[in-house]
């Protein structure tokens, strides 16, 4: 941080806190007291009107406010609420730049509009699951991929499948011109072209391991474009599940992505899915027990039996 962005920073900061010291000030941007004093005198000369009480620290006159920008309580909580998800979900470099953000603008909000702001805040509040997107070996990859997409670069990884492929590994390496990052249902996915199956393939960060940004460059198709792009839908294997109605819920909830149709029945409610391959939602349904019988297609009922007799082998 140079000194002018030091300076405007630390006219923000007596902005949002009205009264602070100058040790503070000089632990929170890692400079020496002496420096603050300096930086204090060369924006009091500069006409920012800074009033100094001994013993107690620095403060701005009433009704001073820098940069010119005008937020409603509702549009100052949609920011501060933006810049906590980034904050929680985003990499390192750019969760640092969000809590930037955040000091920013609660420094210039009015107090009226800081107050009811907060009051709004109060009653919310950003949560997320904790799984394996949420670790520091993600944030990392989605860090260097951001970098990597940006630069035009291509990456090498190793990508975990869900399924073996028809050499039985489930692993395998990638080179892949990243094209774009995006989050769903909780998981960070990029999206890029993949030199091995030379097709545009999705790729989960958690599934990720030995990346590594190359020095070869790719150019993006200039038709491309991450906003509008939407995947082939290849889910053309259809499951019908019977599930009782204490579950319907649930499996509405976990299943919803899969669903094709639901209809009721008076042996229960009737489940139809559209998978990629039956097995994609085995798990999901072996959580449900006893509650849930598979009705179509009979190798997953195979599989559902098999699986079932290998966990009474444990009981």
């Amino acid at each position: 941080m140079n000194k002018t962005e030091r300076q405007l920073a630390i006219t923000l900061e007596l902005q949002r806190t009205k009264l602070i010291r100058a040790e503070d000030l000089a632990a929170q941007f890692e400079t020496s007291v002496r420096t603050i004093y300096r930086d204090i005198q060369a924006l009091s000369e500069a006409g920012v009107p800074i009033a100094g009480a001994p013993g107690h620290g620095y403060s701005l006159m009433d009704g001073y406010f820098l940069p010119p920008v005008s937020f409603t309580a509702e549009e100052a909580v949609s920011l501060l609420m933006g810049a906590k998800f980034i904050e929680q979900r985003w990499d390192t470099a750019y969760g640092i730049q969000a809590k930037s953000a955040q000091r920013k603008i609660e420094a210039i909000l009015p107090e009226a509009v800081r107050k009811q702001s907060t009051r709004v805040q109060e009653t919310m509040r950003v949560l997320h699951p904790m799984g394996p997107d949420t670790t520091g070996m993600v944030r990392s990859y989605l860090n260097d991929i951001r970098n990597a997409i940006l630069e035009q670069r291509k990456i090498s990884l190793m990508y975990l499948k869900k399924m073996p492929g028809s050499d039985g590994k489930r692993s395998n390496q990638r080179v892949v011109s990243p094209y774009g990052l995006t989050l769903v249902r909780e998981n960070w996915v990029l999206i890029g072209r993949c030199d091995l199956r030379q097709d545009i393939r999705h790729f989960r960060l958690s599934r990720m391991s030995e990346l590594s940004v190359l020095e070869e460059k790719f150019r993006l198709p200039p038709d491309f474009d991450l906003n509008r792009y939407q995947p082939p839908d290849d889910r053309s294997e259809h499951v019908l599940v019977q599930a009782k109605s204490e579950v319907a819920d649930k499996m509405m909830e976990t299943l919803h992505f899969y669903i094709d149709r639901v209809e009721e029945h008076e042996d229960g409610i009737h489940f139809h899915f559209r998978v990629r391959y039956p097995e994609e939602i085995m798990h999901h349904l072996l959580g449900l027990g006893g509650d849930i019988k598979v009705m179509e297609p009979e190798s997953l009922r195979v599989r559902m039996r098999e699986m079932a007799k290998n966990i009474l082998k444990h009981y």
